[in-house]
């Protein structure tokens, strides 16, 4: 790759005039710190520091923006290194799945994972031609011997990356050793975790039953029971927020949700205690507790993501060999006026109440998202997330909403990834898409230059630390 195909001008405006206003702008927010409220990092990588093992076990196998792609053209799983669960696929050469990688680059073209990748081999492992069958051998050479120095340990990426502050995301089961290794020793990096009760909250969350007495064990409430299960929720958000949490995340299937009284709520949890409840009832459960969520989040505070509107695992055989996140997750239509209603009208009116809503269906920015967050107070719109974190996703968000929804009613940016090395690259396509979209703005004289400055600042650093409520 020579250093043209990491244009300085990529993902600008083609317009000359705002392509001057959007280099100005960009100029100012470049070098900003980042803010990751919201991802999937592994915390061990940041407690235990061990060096990333090769080019593959990095960039490839946790990355199913990758893999998925791959799969899609017929590569197989075990072929790209990933082991099933029942450990009968025989671990896969890394050197081979690269060259295999590297055999079939062009398939990312015109993705965001092109650019995203791009970004990392040249500005972070200085490589300057283009991958191919014929510089894999080199680039995997010189990506490991990078990673076996001092300089690539996750600590020192961290601290080069410029992250202020990076959020991991843990199941309310964990006993979150490794953040509290982070907290109890002596590096300064601020890495905190995030809530996801969905292994409690989600009657078809596999093991549900066991989950339930796990969290008993954890806590000591009588989790057979509503008010004991409660209180057991109560006790790990507390848990998690010493350990630095500011947010749960709450990945359901809809947006619906609903306010019954506590008899009909205790009715329904003994049903799906049992595991003998139908869909309808576990949609509704669901339901109930994303109200129950919003309650406890007005009493500590944390704030609320919701991620609905995924088919999860749809693939069913891939699902069942290697189990969650393979890359099978599939938008679907997703009914915000009418599943939000209850929650909101309890809660909605409650200015301590922060929830974050996000969205894998795009008609529903304009109709349904930018109008209720441009209404309630508790409300503020996520950023464009899984499919559409991608330039044509990112301006279609932004031209979507900011006329009923403003810029103030949205988060910033977060990168919601598992590929820590991408981070940067993710931080800076999102801030070169906004810069272009107010270098429209102010062309148009719908802003003025020095407007278009302080909205590009906050989009990309102070409108995510707000949102999140980190100090």
């Amino acid at each position: 790759m020579t250093e043209a195909m990491l244009h300085p001008d990529r993902l600008f405006p083609s317009n000359p005039v705002e392509r001057d206003i959007a280099r100005h702008l960009y100029s100012g927010v470049r070098d900003l710190p980042i803010v990751s409220p919201h991802g999937h990092t592994d915390p061990a990588w940041f407690s235990e520091n061990r060096a990333f093992g090769n080019p593959t076990e990095l960039l490839i196998i946790p990355d199913h923006y990758v893999f998925r792609m791959l799969y899609s053209q017929g590569i197989s799983l075990e072929k790209l290194g990933l082991i099933d669960k029942a450990g009968s696929s025989q671990p896969a050469d890394p050197e081979q799945v690269w060259q295999l990688f590297a055999s079939h680059y062009h398939l990312f073209q015109g993705t965001p994972s092109r650019i995203w990748l791009d970004h990392v081999f040249f500005e972070i492992f200085g490589l300057t031609e283009p991958l191919s069958a014929a510089t894999a051998d080199r680039y995997y050479e010189t990506i490991r011997d990078k990673l076996a120095t001092p300089e690539f340990r996750p600590r020192a990426l961290f601290e080069r990356f410029n992250i202020e502050v990076l959020a991991t995301t843990e199941s309310p089961l964990d006993d979150l050793g490794h953040h509290a290794q982070i907290q109890s020793g002596d590096w300064t990096g601020n890495v905190i975790t995030t809530f996801r009760p969905d292994p409690v909250t989600d009657p078809e969350f596999e093991n549900f039953a066991a989950n339930l007495d796990e969290l008993a064990a954890l806590t000591g409430e009588d989790t057979r029971h509503y008010s004991g299960y409660l209180d057991a929720l109560r006790q790990r958000r507390e848990f998690f927020r010493q350990h630095g949490a500011t947010a749960t995340d709450h990945g359901h299937p809809t947006a619906a949700t609903a306010d019954l009284t506590a008899k009909e709520a205790a009715s329904l949890f003994a049903v799906v205690r049992a595991g003998n409840c139908s869909i309808d009832e576990a949609e509704l459960f669901r339901a109930q507790m994303l109200t129950e969520m919003a309650a406890m989040s007005l009493e500590d505070h944390l704030v609320m993501q919701i991620h609905p509107g995924s088919y999860r695992n749809h693939n069913q055989t891939l699902y069942t060999r290697f189990g969650r996140d393979m890359g099978a997750d599939i938008p679907t239509r997703t009914d915000y006026v009418n599943g939000l209603r209850p929650l909101l009208n309890r809660f909605g009116n409650e200015p301590d109440l922060a929830i974050i809503l996000f969205t894998l269906d795009e008609t529903t920015y304009s109709r349904e998202l930018a109008p209720l967050a441009g209404h309630y107070p508790c409300l503020t719109l996520g950023p464009a997330w899984w499919f559409y974190d991608s330039p044509e996703g990112m301006r279609r968000y932004r031209h979507s909403t900011m006329e009923t929804a403003g810029f103030h009613n949205t988060a910033g940016f977060n990168d919601d990834t598992r590929a820590f090395l991408s981070i940067p690259a993710r931080h800076d396509m999102a801030r070169r898409i906004d810069c272009g979209v107010l270098a429209n703005l102010v062309a148009e004289h719908r802003l003025n230059e020095a407007e278009a400055e302080t909205l590009a600042s906050q989009l990309a650093y102070s409108l995510a630390k707000q949102a999140y409520r980190i100090p």
